[in-house]
């Protein structure tokens, strides 16, 4: 909800003023408010994302309480279960304890270990789906299920919070997987409001 020209009119309605188009000083303005750090404007223009993405991901995600979040629950539904299984699988990288490294484990260790762990799911879905089956309640069941499901959830954010985020969530330090969606996110803002992307990345390589 909203464009590079909501942001210029939440920002003129102070002297009672908006724009029908946006012209060169509105570019002027919009420059000027992110340089300067007037965020509130910011705040006018909202997101709604439908994100698909596996549990480890999301947990990362839910911690950036700028969000607001409805998440797909286990505890009602027990359809359409699904597992990410990775292709290849990074090392730990030796000077950082949260980061992984750009090196990987060799195919045949990689292709054991994709194996390994798609079988360790469908056997934890087995497992779920025969409590299920018994009568064991969902909230209990679900506990059998691993990190490497997926889940689905709606998460809603105002275009300042956004921008934090994708400062954030592309930077390298962030978890490659993590990485992804962000840039897949910014290539989205960047079509919705380009003038604020534009002088946004202009600042940011300042």
């Amino acid at each position: 909800m909203g464009s590079d020209l909501s942001i210029v009119n939440s920002a003129r309605i102070s002297y009672n003023r908006d724009s029908k188009e946006l012209d060169y000083k509105d570019e002027r303005l919009i420059k000027y408010l992110l340089k300067n750090k007037h965020t509130s404007p910011f705040e006018h223009v909202l997101f709604t994302f439908n994100i698909k993405t596996p549990l480890f991901i999301a947990r990362q995600w839910m911690r950036h309480r700028t969000w607001s979040f409805n998440e797909i629950s286990r505890r009602y539904t027990d359809e359409n279960i699904e597992f990410y299984i990775p292709k290849e699988f990074r090392l730990q990288k030796d000077d950082n304890k949260q980061m992984s490294s750009e090196e990987v484990l060799s195919e045949t260790e990689s292709f054991l270990y994709h194996s390994e762990i798609r079988n360790q799911c469908l056997i934890s879905l087995q497992i779920y789906s025969e409590m299920v089956s018994k009568g064991v309640a969902r909230e209990i069941a679900r506990g059998i299920l691993p990190q490497f499901m997926y889940t689905n959830f709606f998460g809603t954010v105002d275009l300042h919070n956004l921008l934090h985020f994708l400062e954030l969530r592309t930077h390298i330090h962030s978890q490659h997987e993590m990485r992804l969606y962000a840039i897949a996110i910014e290539n989205i803002v960047k079509e919705v409001v380009p003038i604020t992307y534009k002088y946004w990345k202009e600042l940011k390589e300042e």
